[in-house]
């Protein structure tokens, strides 16, 4: 195998002694195309891509790249937001493109073991014949792969109801730098063996150790869904909203809001058609489970009537069949991909304690208003858990350097106002390369002493996904 830049002959020679011929690729349109993930900020620059099948080759290579001091960046569906998948100087990327298998779903104690490559959408579809389904949602769901999800932790459309991936992992299989095989938890409900290593590796973003294979907790498909969309004045009507919403009389699935700005950008991209004549301040879409009791219907008849009585909604509407559903939804899952053809957008995605959301969106605006008011915001998130997603738009005209260099002050003070209210600068994409430097707004400093001692342990040689959440 010829030299490549970066990487010792010596290890190319062991890769093609020792892995299969299509181990290791080098090919230009590979490397950039492996080498990045959605963040469309970091170059990528990675020296190879390998594609291991099994943990046992996943575990030789690491013991390989351990011995010649070779850097790993491990790489999933690639559909985060942060540079956590991003191969920028040199690495060698580790897909577990190739390591998708999906076991037999254990009906009996609701489970599945899969490789870490297995898509998320796909997952579902394998669960689906059993009434079963593992709970973890998200607009990138066709993309996206189990091992990322882990690796961040996600969370997506149904946290307010299921809560974040690692309350749905019941065990992992884990390699480590120096060629270990870890398995962790297997599938046990109960283990009270000391601490929990599992909980370790989740969230931790692929640096201290590569998640090859997972046992998923599964959950039953709700029977009955509806799926509501309403219109409102602002976002102050969408807390109050949410405060009744969460004493309504059925089980609340998800809760979510965009402005109209938000809606126009989908209407325009998509072409697809809003459910109101008239344009609104902001917009909620609510799905819930409705309750199995013989009044059912008539209970939710009377709570939405309450809703316009009381003058909390201002228009809304309700999906008639599956279909209508899915076009409700599109409204709101193709707000990302919309906004991105509006211009060139800076992204934040940010979690606040619930109860202090509506005091913090209105402070977050008048401090948009006072200091940087150049800049149109689409705000759109998850109510339900918290979660926000402020994305500032280049005014046009502005020069890209110049608007990057404003949205660093804007930052600034955004994520003061986070650290204020006990927020964190981070929701659901971790911290990667692009969100370094705001770590120290939710993380205190004996935290960050145990982060880095935990990685020193871990991976001393730092070749495990290095320069991601910290240097």
């Amino acid at each position: 195998m010829a030299e490549q830049p970066g990487l010792p002959q010596e290890f190319l020679n062991a890769i093609q002694a020792d892995f299969p011929a299509d181990f290791l690729t080098t090919q230009a349109e590979e490397l950039v195309n492996y080498g990045k993930d959605w963040t469309k900020v970091f170059p990528p620059n990675p020296s190879a891509i390998v594609f291991p099948r099994t943990t046992l080759e996943v575990a030789r290579f690491a013991k390989l790249c351990s011995k010649h001091q070779v850097a790993i960046v491990p790489s999933g569906g690639r559909t985060g937001l942060s540079g956590g998948a991003v191969a920028a100087k040199g690495e060698v990327v580790l897909s577990v493109t190739k390591m998708n298998h999906m076991g037999v779903v254990d009906t009996l104690s609701q489970t599945l073991k899969v490789q870490a490559g297995a898509v998320t959408e796909a997952v579902h579809k394998h669960c689906e014949p059993h009434g079963l389904t593992w709970p973890i949602d998200f607009a990138s769901k066709g993309s996206s792969h189990v091992g990322g999800n882990i690796s961040t932790n996600a969370g997506g459309i149904k946290v307010i109801h299921y809560g974040m991936t690692r309350n749905w992992v019941l065990g992992l299989q884990v390699v480590t730098m120096n060629g270990d095989i870890l398995e962790l938890n297997g599938a046990l409900e109960k283990n009270n063996t000391g601490t929990d290593l599992r909980q370790l590796f989740i969230g931790s973003e692929g640096t201290l150790g590569i998640i090859t294979e997972a046992t998923l907790k599964l959950a039953r498909i709700p029977k009955a869904l509806d799926v509501f969309f309403f219109a409102l004045d602002d976002m102050s009507a969408v807390l109050k909203l949410f405060h009744e919403a969460r004493r309504a009389p059925f089980t609340l699935m998800a809760f979510e809001t965009l402005t109209n700005n938000c809606l126009e950008a989908v209407q325009g991209h998509l072409a697809v058609k809003s459910p109101f004549d008239k344009k609104y301040g902001a917009y909620v879409l609510m799905e819930v489970e409705r309750p199995s009791s013989p009044d059912a219907q008539s209970v939710l008849d009377a709570w939405l009537g309450s809703l316009f009585e009381n003058n909390l909604v201002l228009d809304g509407t309700i999906a008639q069949s599956p279909r209508e559903a899915r076009d409700l939804w599109s409204l709101r899952e193709g707000i990302s991909e919309s906004i991105y053809q509006v211009g060139f957008l800076h992204k934040n995605d940010i979690a606040l304690p619930i109860a202090a959301l509506e005091s913090f969106i209105k402070e977050m605006y008048a401090m948009f208003t006072k200091r940087h008011s150049e800049f149109e915001i689409y705000l759109f998130g998850h109510i339900g858990d918290g979660n926000l997603h402020v994305n500032t738009m280049m005014p046009k005209g502005m020069e890209r350097d110049v608007f990057l260099k404003a949205c660093h002050e804007a930052d600034l003070d955004l994520f003061a106002l986070v650290q204020k209210y006990q927020g964190s600068i981070s929701a659901e994409h971790g911290i990667g390369l692009l969100k370094k430097e705001w770590l120290k707004y939710s993380r205190s400093g004996p935290e960050m002493a145990i982060l880095r001692s935990l990685k020193k342990a871990l991976d001393p040689q730092n070749l495990l996904n290095p320069g991601k959440i910290f240097d």
